[in-house]
């Protein structure tokens, strides 16, 4: 069994643009009270799938290395922010997003067809999360820090472009040592070619 999910990873040069900007973010009042996340964790995630059995993942990973098939490489970059509410900073992308979030589609079908309870999604917002307020997803009182000011910083961003050619499974490996701060590892486990015409 294995926390896994589906993701498209920026090159070593496009995160590193994005960590120059957010080092001059945690520059900011009250930035030291938000849970940043790692450089290199970060990802945009098209798929989410949960604990995936050992059983199920030849039959989902031969399905990702078919929806992987059949999508040509696209450009993207790293553009600008946004936000969920108050509860989450991102950055976010510009260019050839269809395709990506067709690619999207194909490795949440995968997980699906390959027999996975997916969650039902909304409509996919391509974003790599860069900071989350303290109280997390359940927020039951008024956050500490107003992430408004921290997305408008970034308002002017604009990343390199690339070519996204693979699509990648990653396991996302849960801190365990119960040590205060600790962090989610991500590991990519699998990838696959981009190779298609459409």
């Amino acid at each position: 069994m294995a926390r896994l999910f589906v993701a498209v990873l920026p090159p070593a040069a496009a995160i590193e643009e994005l960590a120059e900007v957010t080092r001059e973010l945690k520059a900011l009042p009250g930035a030291d009270k938000l849970r940043w996340t790692e450089p290199a964790g970060w990802h945009f995630t098209l798929a989410f799938l949960d604990e995936v059995p050992d059983a199920v993942r030849p039959g989902l990973e031969e399905r990702l290395r078919r929806a992987a098939h059949r999508t040509r490489p696209f450009e993207l970059q790293l553009y600008r922010s946004g936000r969920f509410g108050q509860r989450a900073l991102w950055a976010g992308a510009q260019g050839e997003i269809a395709t990506l979030r067709r690619l999207a589609e194909r490795a949440y079908a995968a997980g699906s067809k390959a027999g996975l309870a997916m969650e039902d999604t909304h409509r996919f917002v391509p974003h790599l999360t860069l900071a989350r307020s303290a109280g997390g997803h359940r927020q039951t009182h008024p956050p500490e820090v107003d992430l408004l000011p921290y997305a408008a910083e970034l308002d002017a961003f604009a990343g390199t472009a690339w070519t996204v050619g693979r699509l990648s499974l990653v396991r996302s490996n849960l801190p365990v040592s119960g040590v205060p701060g600790e962090k989610p590892r991500y590991e990519e486990v699998a990838r696959w070619p981009l190779e298609g015409s459409g």
